[in-house]
C-alpha cells in the first residue's frame, strides 16, 4: 500500500467523526458503567456533561445521553510523559529518514500522532525534535486528529560546553517555544549508561531552566548520573535501570518525579533488530546491552514501586515501531513490577498530569478540566490488560473514536 494511501484510510475514522467532533454547541452527555476519576476514586453507572472542551458536572442521573458507555469503564486520557513522536521507519523500512522530503516526514509524524491518540493517548510529552513543533500547532488548531503534545524541540548533550554556554542553550529553547529542557546526563544504554555531563554542568542545566520558568527531564542511567541530576534540581529523571536503592530514596526524598521506561522501550527495539542494527550507536554490542537491560528493569521496576512516596509517572521513550502501544509499559508494571494496577492507572493520568504542572487542566475527570475521556472494555483497575481496549476517545471535548463494544474485548473490524 501506498504512503498516500495509508494516509487516506489513516484519516478516514476521523472524517466519520468529524460532526461529533465539532458540535459543540449543547451539551454532550456521556453514560459511563464505571468511572475511574484518575486519582484512584471509581465510581458506577454515572454520567459525565461536557460543554465545549471541558467537564461541567459528573453526576448520577438517568435520562438521555449522547453517548452510552455503560458497558465500558471511562477513565481520563492517558498522558505519556515521554514520546518521540516523529521518529519512525522510512520508505526502506529502516530506522532512517534519509532521502525523504520534509512533507513526507511531516505525514510520518501526523501518521504516529494518529496511533496515539486511537490508543487513549490524549497527551504526550515529545522530547524531542524540531518537527514536533508544527505537528504540536498543527494539532492545536483543532483539525488534525492527535494528543496535545508537549516537546523540548531539542536536548542539551554536548560535554564540552561551559556552564554559561548550557545556560545560553536553555534560553535559546525557550525562546524557540520549548514546553521542557531535555537533558542527556548519561550515556545510552548500549554505550553502559556511565555519567556524562558533571555536576556544574548539571546545576547550569536545570537552574537555568527553573529561572526561565520551564521543567527539566533528564536522561541518566547510572545512579552517579541520578545524583547529580536530582542534586541539580532537575525535575524528573527518566530510565535508571541501574538504579540503586539509594538514589531511589533520594528522588522520593526531594520529590523529583521517575519515569523508568521498562515496559516498551528496550522491548520495540529487540522486536525491529534487523531496522534498527547498523545505524549509529544500534550495533551487535549495543543490542546485547539492552538484550541484558531487559531483566535489570524488571528487578529496578520492583524496587522503584515498593519505595515509600517515589512519584512514578507513565512513560515509555516510544520510537519508531511503539507508537500506539504506549500502554504495554502500564501493564509491565503491574505484572513485572507488581505495582497495583490503580497506581498503574494514577500515574498515567493525574500523577503525569502533575509532573507536566498541569494538575489543574488534565489527569481526572472532574467538573471544570479538559474533557480529555477514554473508555475501554473490562475494568483496568482490576485488569490492566483493559487498557488495549480502547473504544472511546474525547480530547478536548471532540470524539476522536467510537467503536461498539464486543463480548471478546477487542474492538470490531
Amino acid at each position: 500500500m501506498s504512503f498516500l494511501n495509508r494516509v487516506a484510510l489513516m484519516a478516514l475514522p476521523f472524517a466519520l467523526t468529524t460532526s461529533a467532533a465539532l458540535a459543540q454547541d449543547r451539551p454532550v452527555v456521556i453514560r459511563a458503567g464505571t468511572l475511574l476519576d484518575g486519582k484512584g476514586g471509581t465510581a458506577r453507572n454515572v454520567t459525565i456533561v461536557v460543554q465545549g472542551t471541558r467537564v461541567t458536572r459528573v453526576e448520577s442521573t438517568t435520562g438521555a445521553v449522547t453517548y452510552d458507555l455503560s458497558r465500558l469503564t471511562v477513565l481520563p486520557g492517558l498522558i505519556d510523559t515521554h514520546v518521540h513522536i516523529g521518529q519512525h521507519f522510512g520508505k526502506d523500512g529502516r530506522a532512517d529518514s534519509r532521502g525523504e522530503t520534509l512533507a513526507e516526514a511531516a505525514l510520518f509524524g501526523a501518521e504516529n500522532a494518529y496511533l496515539t491518540l486511537m490508543a487513549g493517548l490524549t497527551t504526550v510529552q515529545s522530547v524531542g525534535a524540531a518537527s514536533d513543533v508544527p505537528l504540536r500547532e498543527a494539532i492545536a488548531r483543532g483539525i488534525l486528529p492527535g494528543p496535545r503534545i508537549l516537546t523540548s524541540i531539542g536536548s542539551i548533550t554536548s560535554t564540552t560546553l561551559t556552564p554559561d554556554q548550557i545556560r545560553e542553550s536553555v534560553r535559546k529553547l525557550e525562546s524557540d517555544g520549548a514546553d521542557l529542557i531535555k537533558i542527556f546526563a548519561s550515556r545510552s544504554i548500549r554505550e553502559g549508561g556511565a555519567q556524562t555531563l558533571t555536576q556544574p554542568q548539571l546545576d547550569a542545566a536545570c537552574g537555568e531552566a527553573k529561572a526561565v520558568g520551564l521543567r527539566t527531564l533528564v536522561h541518566a542511567h547510572s545512579p552517579e548520573s541520578i545524583k547529580a541530576a536530582v542534586q541539580a534540581g532537575c525535575s524528573q529523571i527518566e530510565h535508571g535501570v541501574f538504579s540503586t536503592q539509594e538514589v531511589l530514596d533520594l528522588m522520593a526524598q526531594k520529590g523529583v518525579y521517575f519515569d523508568p521506561n521498562v515496559g516498551v522501550v528496550l522491548q520495540n527495539y529487540l522486536q525491529n533488530r534487523a531496522k534498527f542494527l547498523g545505524i549509529g550507536n544500534y550495533t551487535e554490542e549495543g543490542f546485547a546491552y539492552m538484550e541484558k537491560g531487559v531483566p535489570l528493569n524488571y528487578a529496578m521496576i520492583k524496587r522503584a514501586v515498593a519505595t515509600p512516596k517515589l512519584k512514578l509517572v507513565f512513560g515509555t521513550d516510544a520510537v519508531a515501531g511503539a507508537h500506539g502501544h504506549n500502554v504495554e509499559e502500564l501493564i509491565v508494571r503491574v505484572q513485572e513490577g507488581r505495582q497495583k494496577p490503580m497506581d498503574a492507572i494514577i500515574s498515567g493520568t493525574s500523577a503525569a498530569a502533575s509532573s507536566l504542572g498541569m494538575a489543574d487542566r488534565l489527569g481526572s475527570i472532574a467538573p471544570g478540566l479538559e474533557a480529555d475521556l477514554i473508555a475501554v472494555e473490562g475494568d483496568p483497575s482490576q485488569d490492566i490488560t483493559a487498557l488495549r481496549h480502547v473504544m472511546f476517545v474525547m480530547r478536548g471535548g471532540k470524539v476522536y473514536r467510537h467503536t461498539a463494544p464486543t463480548r471478546t474485548g477487542k474492538t470490531e473490524p
